[in-house]
């Protein structure tokens, strides 16, 4: 990546092509897609909550009233991009192992909608943010996920088979489209209008993560408790994407109306300010037990039935941050946890084994029967 600074969208854009090439995924049907902003509506054009309640939502920055709070947005703004940058580094050798036309075209459109969605959050650091938001775009373009640089560590881990895939965009793109929704009522206009769009997109993500797991159950090549160390990979990485608990930055977010609760619109009680992160995460997990439930009707029966992780299972953050508890959630002699990992998450030999039935079995996935929905 070259070291000039970009003064231009175009000169962002530039970077963006170089960045295709990097990173090897400059397929044509990757660098033919139209990529743009898009805005959508927004639900309301006054703020919804928080300190400034009732007012206009922002349209640009300096209506800001606060330095404090055009800085935590551009932080929103730059965390969100970063991650849907990652999410295409970490997947981008996937296209040589695609098991079907149908997997790579799939594919092919979550990748290019993830890049869009950087494009989109560049997009407004350039066009609102002055000096500063340009840097951070073209930062965001020379963090790489393979180096360990991205900000989150959730997207520094390697998605190295399609298992890894379906379960990477039906559990941690889940948590975008929870994160994703609560920025929708965002008080930056430009922010929440970004998100319509964006969240239209990414709800084909998780419908082909969720697919993909049911056709791999449904096909009965991959062993089950190979696919649930995999869902024990993913889903306690997204619990940790949530944030802390008792986050005072969450907590902020709120009061200026940054970014609300996932399920703001109906949401029974009042906003527990200590308790934001929390709050979704516990969301997160009833949604989860859900799509098991649904992925478990594709298990034969008398075949051991799949599971979600407990929420204190494998954490970095929070409470229960590098603690040895068990998938069901029960405190283990630590001395013993790291063997006791070896038997719930992915190891070499299984990873080595996922890659053998990937190469010889040529029905180790289930034909697509249906078009993946993001419910």
């Amino acid at each position: 990546m070259p070291a000039t600074r970009i003064s231009t969208f175009d000169d962002w854009v530039d970077l963006f092509r170089e960045w295709q090439k990097d990173i090897g995924v400059a397929y044509p049907e990757v660098v033919n897609y139209k990529f743009e902003a898009k805005f959508g509506p927004t639900r309301s054009n006054e703020i919804e909550f928080g300190a400034y309640k009732g007012r206009p939502k922002w349209s640009r920055v300096m209506q800001i009233p606060d330095q404090r709070v055009r800085d935590a947005l551009m932080n929103l703004i730059i965390y969100q991009g970063d991650t849907e940058f990652a999410s295409v580094e970490q997947q981008r050798n996937l296209f040589l192992t695609t098991p079907s036309e149908h997997d790579r075209q799939s594919l092919c459109r979550v990748v290019t909608e993830e890049m869009r969605h950087g494009w989109q959050m560049c997009h407004l650091l350039i066009s609102h943010f002055g000096h500063g938001g340009r840097i951070e775009a073209q930062k965001m373009l020379e963090r790489r996920a393979f180096d360990q640089k991205r900000l989150l560590g959730a997207f520094n881990q390697d998605v190295k088979n399609w298992l890894d895939f379906f379960t990477y965009t039906d559990f941690v793109d889940r948590d975008g489209k929870f994160q994703l929704t609560m920025l929708s009522y965002s008080s930056f206009e430009p922010l929440a209008q970004s998100m319509t769009p964006m969240l239209r997109e990414e709800s084909f993500h998780l419908g082909t993560g969720h697919d993909g797991i049911k056709r791999i159950v449904r096909a009965g090549v991959v062993p089950l408790n190979i696919v649930q160390k995999y869902i024990n990979k993913w889903i306690p990485v997204s619990y940790d994407l949530f944030g802390v608990d008792n986050s005072s930055s969450a907590h902020w977010f709120y009061i200026w109306g940054l970014k609300g609760r996932y399920d703001e619109p109906r949401a029974p009680a009042e906003a527990d300010l200590g308790k934001m992160n929390e709050h979704s995460r516990n969301l997160y997990y009833e949604e989860c037990l859900q799509l098991i439930e649904q992925i478990n009707k594709n298990v034969p029966a008398g075949q051991p039935r799949l599971y979600v992780p407990d929420l204190k299972f494998n954490r970095h953050i929070g409470e229960f941050a590098d603690q040895p508890y068990s998938v069901t959630g029960e405190l283990l002699d630590a001395r013993k946890f790291d063997e006791y990992l070896k038997g719930v998450l992915p190891q070499p030999e299984d990873v080595k084994l996922v890659g053998e039935i990937q190469d010889t079995e040529k029905q180790w996935i289930a034909p697509k029967t249906f078009v993946p929905s993001g419910a």
